[in-house]
């Protein structure tokens, strides 16, 4: 591999690390065979299969069953419009929702979003005419 420096023409050289290395490939530019594909983290977790939807929510419920959870006062769930996980903090005295991640304005945002893709409309936020 050649690297150049970067800086002035007079300060400028070439640098060949295959030759230091005791490479026998040509510095020269000569053809060189492909290297071998690197696997990703990307690729790795598109090869695993997603969970059921009844695995899901075996999860969420031995989730919300945990003394920590339990503790904190923690509630997690699934949307059922969006499909994203939404975790709320409930006040046990009142069962009362004190706060929710994501939001409901954000799930609402979400959801509207998926109904304008489906439409055929990606990107539109909101769907008027003139």
């Amino acid at each position: 591999m050649t690297i150049d420096t970067i800086g002035s023409a007079s300060t400028a050289r070439a640098i060949d690390r295959s030759a230091a290395a005791g490479d026998a490939t040509p510095a020269s530019g000569a053809a060189r065979a492909p290297a071998a594909p690197v696997e990703t983290a990307v690729a790795v977790k598109a090869a695993e299969a997603l969970p059921s939807e009844q695995q899901v929510n075996d999860a969420l419920s031995k989730l919300n069953k945990t003394p920590q959870a339990q503790a904190n006062n923690l509630e997690f769930s699934v949307d059922q419009d969006t499909k994203r996980t939404v975790v709320k903090v409930i006040d046990q005295n009142t069962k009362e929702v004190v706060r929710q991640f994501p939001t409901k304005e954000a799930l609402a945002i979400a959801k509207a979003i998926d109904e304008q893709q489906t439409k055929g409309s990606p990107g539109l936020l909101i769907d008027q005419t003139a």
